[in-house]
């Protein structure tokens, strides 16, 4: 094994080297608390796991938690997630803390590491579970091939439970925001299409070019992400995400997250983001999009108006948080 690694700092964590694949690591710190993690990842988008199941509420603090996700004095990544206990006929509990300490409702690229997170630390079969989330009941299924397909549910349309102030132009306050006009402070306008998955998203489709032909992002996500992010049109803040059509089963996509900022990838951005092609009729029911960190493939189901997510959820390393 490796040599130990050590944060010096104190009372923060300390991280230890990879050990044996279920990341059973050491840590060396002298902290009075130790709360073993693993790290994963979906599509880029990088979240630290903690098996949470032996108590109710999560054993680490928001404040914590933004601590923890720092890249250069944490673990790093988008937000912390805890595997808590079921709730009905639930198999366990989700709960997220975002890289700012805010708490959103559901993480589509976070509920695919999850979902193998706990798999592999219970030694499970590839299989269905229930998951209880602050967005409802979540059904991911490990995969044989090692993906994970998550039965994200319907999509929610009303602009008032998006929650948006947006309206469609038809006078109909129940019709969902479709192409509405958004002016930025800066004076940009999108026609934006607003729809949530448990968790708000504004999605603007732009005839630009949203990535480099070496794959970077070309969008400028910094300026415009926080004037969509804190608009006042959206009083729960929303997920903002920006896609180039590159035909009817293939979309390009980066998102400013909620919360986050700028992330590789957002699963449940990547299904709002089809759900909002639908409904401009730029793009097919099942349709891939192409995100920083990788491919999701995306079906919005016609027959029980379900959507299906299905990409990766990767381990990368294992180790003990020093609180």
């Amino acid at each position: 094994m490796p040599p130990a690694l050590r944060l010096t700092q104190p009372k923060r964590l300390a991280v230890a080297s990879a050990g044996s694949k279920r990341g059973m690591v050491r840590a060396t710190a002298t902290a009075t608390s130790k709360v073993p993690f693993s790290k994963f990842q979906g599509c880029g988008n990088d979240f630290i796991l903690i098996d949470n199941r032996t108590t109710e509420e999560p054993c680490v603090s928001p404040k914590q938690a933004a601590k923890l996700c720092d890249r250069n004095f944490g673990v790093g990544g988008d937000g912390v997630i805890f595997a808590l206990p079921p709730v009905g006929d639930t198999e366990y509990t989700m709960r997220i803390y975002n890289s700012d300490g805010s708490e959103p409702e559901m993480c589509g690229n976070g509920i695919r590491c999850l979902a193998k997170f706990v798999s592999e630390i219970d030694n499970a079969p590839p299989g269905k579970c229930r998951v209880h989330t602050l967005a409802g009941v979540m059904v991911p299924e490990v995969r044989d091939d090692g993906l994970v397909t998550v039965d994200m549910g319907e999509p929610i349309l009303v602009p008032a439970d998006v929650p948006t102030t947006l309206r469609s132009d038809n006078g109909d306050d129940s019709a969902p925001a479709v192409r509405a006009p958004l002016t930025l402070p800066d004076g940009q306008t999108f026609a934006v299409t607003c729809v949530s998955m448990g968790n708000p998203h504004c999605i603007a489709f732009v005839d630009d070019e949203v990535y480099n032909k070496d794959g970077s992002v070309c969008f400028d996500l910094a300026g415009t992400g926080p004037q969509v992010e804190g608009n006042a049109a959206f009083p729960a803040r929303t997920n903002a995400e920006f896609a180039k059509v590159r035909n009817r089963a293939l979309i390009d996509m980066v998102v400013y997250e909620r919360g986050a900022g700028p992330t590789l990838a957002c699963g449940t951005g990547a299904c709002a983001t089809v759900v909002a092609g639908v409904l401009e009729g730029v793009c097919d029911r099942v349709c891939d999009v192409r995100l920083p960190g990788g491919t999701l493939s995306i079906e919005w189901r016609e027959s029980d108006n379900r959507i299906y997510m299905t990409g990766p959820g990767d381990r990368v390393f294992g180790g003990e948080l020093a609180l």
